[in-house]
């Protein structure tokens, strides 16, 4: 079932990228104080980091989603599979994440605004 609200999510960019585990929590503190989670909170209609440690690499995804492809082209200065790799990623990830996904929501279920915790 679909949420019918006018402002759920149509499309969701996915970015993933790789740390070395020991460095993970140090990338994961960067991200939420310094990076990426205050500029896509701002102008997403929500974020998700996700992280998955593996041995010794973490991986990280970052879903945020949009009203439209035009809302996230907006954010990304036009095109909207260009990554925009924040000042100290070099320093943290593995190798730079060339793209990311753009995916559109063809069906989901989205709590209703008015409901309470």
């Amino acid at each position: 079932m679909t949420h019918p609200d006018s402002s759920a999510p149509k499309i969701a960019r996915v970015w993933r990228g790789r740390t070395a585990r020991d460095r993970a929590d140090e990338y994961l503190r960067y991200w939420r104080e310094e990076g990426g989670l205050h500029p896509l909170a701002e102008r997403a209609l929500a974020v998700q980091m996700l992280r998955e440690d593996r041995g010794d690499i973490t991986e990280f995804v970052t879903i945020s989603w949009w009203p439209s492809v035009k809302a996230m082209a907006a954010f990304t200065g036009g095109d909207p599979l260009q990554v925009h790799h924040l000042p100290r990623d070099p320093e943290f990830l593995l190798e730079l994440p060339e793209r990311v996904q753009v995916l559109e929501v063809t069906n989901a279920t989205w709590p209703a605004a008015e409901a309470k915790e």
